[in-house]
């Protein structure tokens, strides 16, 4: 049986981890192990934080509602009953630009909302 040298897979890999390393500090791109470590641990950074940014744009849009809704005189929390009440279907998304963008049309939704909560007689 014909001896196999597994020499030129070796260097292939170490090449490809640290092709995949580069702009990394220090030891972390030149060095093989030191390269194969960060790069699972980076993977794992990515994997979390692609969650984690969902959670902050919402926490973000949220922020900039309730200081638009502050500024027309209603709470944030009010102020989506209000939008529920009155059957108008916004994503937080969209209201944050909204009160952004266009303070105007914001403060429409806000008295839509504030005409859904008062009490009907």
């Amino acid at each position: 049986m014909p001896r196999v040298k597994r020499g030129t897979l070796v260097r292939k890999r170490h090449k490809k981890i640290l092709d995949a390393a580069e702009g990394y500090f220090g030891g972390k791109r030149r060095l093989f192990r030191s390269a194969n470590e960060q790069l699972l641990k980076s993977g794992a950074y990515a994997y979390r934080d692609r969650r984690n940014r969902k959670r902050m744009f919402r926490r973000l849009w949220i922020t900039r509602i309730s200081a638009a809704c502050r500024a027309n005189g209603i709470s944030y929390n009010r102020f989506m009953e209000g939008l529920r009440k009155a059957e108008i279907i916004v994503d937080r998304k969209v209201l944050s630009e909204l009160a952004i963008t266009d303070a105007a049309a914001f403060a429409d939704m806000v008295a839509a909302a504030a005409g859904a909560l008062a009490p009907a007689v």
